[in-house]
């Protein structure tokens, strides 16, 4: 069942990450990330991405791999007022194949004060992932000294 964020501005932001790739509008996905932003998916062994460009760059390689291709958000919760767990599934068709791919996995988005992504952070295990940003939730919930 899906659940809805608690922040439904920063459950809509992070669901519009899913949409504008799913519509393969690259130029509306860059905007929605930080110049400087990092998408992490060393984890599953893809790689780190540093920069708004070369997330764009990424992912335009990775959905050029496939003829069709679809993203479900099957969770969108915020955590905080800045992080925002999402379990996700691709179901898709690499060109030329004759099968069908599904994976699925969860990435944890921190947005910046601006609103732009600064951090995306792939994990395939989906409660190793909760877990993870459940804590960075907490940690910035501390306070400092």
């Amino acid at each position: 069942m899906s659940q809805e964020s608690t922040t439904p501005d920063l459950a809509r932001r992070a669901r519009h990450v899913g949409e504008t790739l799913g519509r393969r509008d690259f130029d509306g996905f860059t905007r929605l990330f930080a110049p400087g932003a990092v998408w992490d998916a060393s984890q599953p062994g893809v790689g780190t991405f540093h920069g708004a460009a070369a997330i764009r760059a990424f992912l335009e390689d990775w959905l050029a791999a496939y003829e069709e291709w679809d993203n479900q958000w099957e969770e969108v919760v915020a955590l905080d007022n800045r992080i925002v767990f999402t379990v996700n599934r691709q179901d898709g068709r690499l060109a030329g194949g004759m099968g069908k791919v599904q994976e699925r996995y969860a990435l944890t988005f921190t947005f910046g004060t601006a609103g732009l992504i600064e951090r995306a952070l792939v994990i395939q295990d989906i409660d190793e992932a909760r877990v993870a940003a459940e804590r960075l939730a907490e940690e910035r919930a501390q306070p400092c000294g």
